[in-house]
């Protein structure tokens, strides 16, 4: 059988073939991953960013090929995570590049679009590495430039490309020590060849095979070495702390000296850099001590949504002490039993400003941990910190001017009491009534300012945030003209309860409803213990199809009581 070309509609099952196959195989990847990849499980993050371009395509209604090289490229760029997904992304937004010019794909169109792809995500990474997934990239590009002068058959072709991506992937380990010490391949070039494996399938017209090729077992653990790569590992100065990803919706156009500059500015505060530019959006990615710095600089630019910060060093502890206990559990070494020795503390300098929020929620602590906040009470609605909470807080933070979070209307007095008795440190408490306030607050604060500067900015910011909760009623009332059953839902707004029902789903849509209008951006859900992703998803799908032009993100929350907290910007 022999195929000299391809339309659209093929091009997008190979490519919703592709990421099946990649969606069926992450943990797999994921478990390549044995070393502690400070952008979380490969896998996933390329499962997540191929997925976000899939979901696009399938809701393509006419399946033209510009149509879908738009799906593709601008679906994998707004759901890219980690430095894996970012590439991925990228390689996507090159080859979609070249494909949109065409209505049928040859040989030469397809080379020109490995080709073009390679190129782009090259430049999308401030200093590339060789033995990763731009190495795998690059030698199936070259491969294929090469192939358009012996075939015309696209199978052949794809063979043969696949076939050099295998191979310079088994060699990502002689360039890469890290992996050679864990006896693994390239994780992030694994997950490439799953794609292009999956289309190919789909090209033959076979069923796809979601089967792995191999297990973790046979090739990434029972290693005699592993013990002296965990200690490696453990001892592994994280030079920057926090992981940090964002989008930046462009308010006018981002020229390439805006781009350029600012790259060089993430460079002065962190490493592992991608900047990626579309027409309308910036996909940023760094691992820094800032985050705040990060995104403060990308506020120049425009709005910010879709924020993940992960604690790296958090991260690596876990990982580590999970890697230690499953070697411990298999009777590797007899001295693995031992105690390691505590680290020295060391002392800490007091610096110039410090963060203080009131938080509840492992999703929501880290959320401000990645912001640049030193301490955190625990506290909210049903358990308001004390002026002594306060106090022993500001205690512990090393700093001569100190911001408070309160993050609810309960909680401002204590902190502006605890605020009056402290006299060897500056206090400024930020009226933040709610979580999304604490966010927005943290945000906008600008280093180079002073304290008075920061305080007065972060005040007048927080009141261009809309907040609504949802939770439920543990009685029976009547509140702002609304009759309300014990455990109905109610959706509570700034200043009054905008929405109560039965069905949750409805009581939320009901109460974001009244939250947006014209000048709404972006609208965050932070969906709490008692709910899930999946249904935090579902309203957001909702929302976005009611109001096109409003981009909206789902962050899990983790908070107690309340379903839902949901800010509009």
């Amino acid at each position: 059988m022999e195929i000299t070309t391809i339309n659209a509609e093929v091009l997008a099952k190979m490519f919703l073939a592709g990421a099946k196959n990649l969606e069926a195989k992450k943990e797999w990847i994921n478990e390549l991953n044995v070393f502690p990849v400070p952008d979380g499980d490969t896998g996933t993050n390329m499962s997540m960013t191929i997925m976000s371009a899939a979901k696009e395509v399938m809701n393509l209604e006419q399946k033209e090929m510009k149509s879908v090289a738009k799906a593709i490229s601008s679906g994998s760029l707004r759901g890219a995570r980690g430095n894996s997904g970012v590439i991925l992304s990228q390689l996507f937004r090159g080859f979609t590049k070249v494909i949109a010019e065409y209505d049928e794909i040859n040989v030469q169109i397809m080379a020109d679009a490995f080709e073009k792809a390679c190129e782009t995500a090259y430049k999308a990474v401030m200093k590339p590495k060789e033995g990763t997934i731009l190495t795998v990239a690059k030698g199936m590009s070259t491969k294929a430039v090469e192939l358009a002068d012996e075939t015309e058959d696209l199978i052949t072709f794809c063979e043969e490309v696949i076939k050099e991506g295998d191979h310079v992937l088994s060699k990502t380990p002689d360039m890469l020590p890290v992996l050679k010490q864990a006896g693994v391949v390239d994780s992030g070039g694994q997950g490439l060849m799953q794609v292009l494996k999956g289309a190919l399938d789909c090209l033959l017209g076979k069923e796809i095979d979601y089967s792995f090729e191999t297990t973790v077992s046979e090739s990434a653990s029972g290693d005699s070495s592993t013990s002296s790569y965990i200690d490696a590992q453990a001892s592994q100065e994280i030079k920057f702390a926090y992981c940090t990803q964002f989008l930046i919706m462009l308010e006018k156009p981002f020229t390439s000296k805006q781009e350029n500059e600012f790259k060089s500015y993430l460079e002065t505060i962190g490493d592992s850099i991608v900047v990626v530019a579309d027409d309308e959006i910036v996909k940023v990615h760094v691992h820094t001590n800032d985050p705040g710095n990060a995104m403060q600089k990308g506020l120049t630019y425009g709005s910010l949504t879709t924020i993940i910060i992960e604690n790296m060093k958090l991260e690596r502890d876990e990982k580590i002490s999970a890697m230690k206990e499953k070697e411990m559990q298999a009777g590797m070494a007899a001295q693995d039993t031992q105690t390691l020795p505590e680290a020295k503390e060391e002392p800490v300098e007091e610096k110039e400003m410090g963060f203080i929020s009131v938080s509840i929620g492992e999703g929501i602590n880290e959320i401000f941990t990645g912001l640049g906040v030193d301490y955190i009470i625990e506290g909210g609605q049903t358990m308001n910190p004390s002026t002594e909470d306060m106090l022993n807080a500001i205690e512990k933070v090393p700093a001569k001017n100190i911001f408070i979070l309160p993050n609810n209307k309960n909680i401002i007095l204590a902190a502006n009491q605890a605020a009056s008795l402290v006299e060897d440190k500056k206090i400024f408490v930020i009226p933040t009534k709610t979580v999304p306030q604490g966010i927005t607050a943290l945000i906008n604060y600008i280093p180079d300012n002073s304290a008075e500067e920061n305080a007065a900015r972060m005040t007048s910011e927080i009141e261009y945030v809309k907040t609504g909760q949802v939770t439920y009623a543990v009685r029976d009332t009547v509140i702002d003209d609304k009759e309300i059953k014990e455990n109905d839902f109610m959706g509570i707004g700034d200043k009054k309860i905008l929405s109560v029902g039965q069905d949750l789903e409805a009581t939320v849509l009901d109460m974001v409803s009244q939250m947006i209008d014209e000048d709404s951006a972006i609208v965050s859900i932070y969906y709490g213990e008692e709910a899930t992703e999946e249904a935090a998803n579902e309203i957001a799908s909702k929302i976005e199809a009611d109001n096109p032009d409003v981009e909206v993100e789902v962050q899990f929350g983790g908070q107690p009581i309340y379903y839902y907290v949901i800010s509009v910007e």
